[in-house]
Formats: C-alpha cells, sequence, structure tokens
C-alpha cells in the first residue's frame, strides 16, 4: 500500500507516524491501522522504538505490517 499526498498525490514514505512531501514541503500526519481490521492502533514508545498494538484481539504488529493513512480530522 501505498501513501500519497492528499495535495500533489506525490508518493511518500512514513517515518515514525509522519510523512514529509518534497514538493509541499510540508509533513502530513499520519494514523496507523492494523492490517487485519482496519482499526487504529496503539502506538507504543520506549527506549527510542515505536511498536505497535491492536487492541481489537490482533496483538503485536509488525512496522511492516502496519497500514498508514493520511491523518483524517
Amino acid at each position: 500500500m501505498s501513501i500519497t499526498c492528499p495535495d500533489c498525490h506525490a508518493e511518500l514514505e512514513p517515518y515514525n507516524g509522519v510523512a514529509h512531501c518534497k514538493n509541499c514541503n510540508k509533513d502530513i500526519q499520519l494514523d496507523a491501522l492494523c492490517p487485519e481490521c482496519h482499526e487504529p492502533l496503539e502506538v507504543l514508545k520506549a527506549c527510542g522504538a515505536v511498536d505497535y498494538f491492536c487492541q481489537h484481539g490482533h496483538g503485536l504488529i509488525s512496522k511492516k505490517r502496519v497500514e498508514f493513512v493520511p491523518h483524517q480530522p
């Protein structure tokens, strides 16, 4: 799944819940979703590590499997 800028549609790379668009020169807040149930994940941060936990029965989710989508206010 690729993430695109909502303004210019350039492809973005997520980094710790944010993606930077070089074309628009702005940061885009991202939401992390479970790849199984597509519900928001709890973000766990400790000692510089970031992990993701599904509170809907899917447990810890690998960073490689997390679905990132632009934040919808």
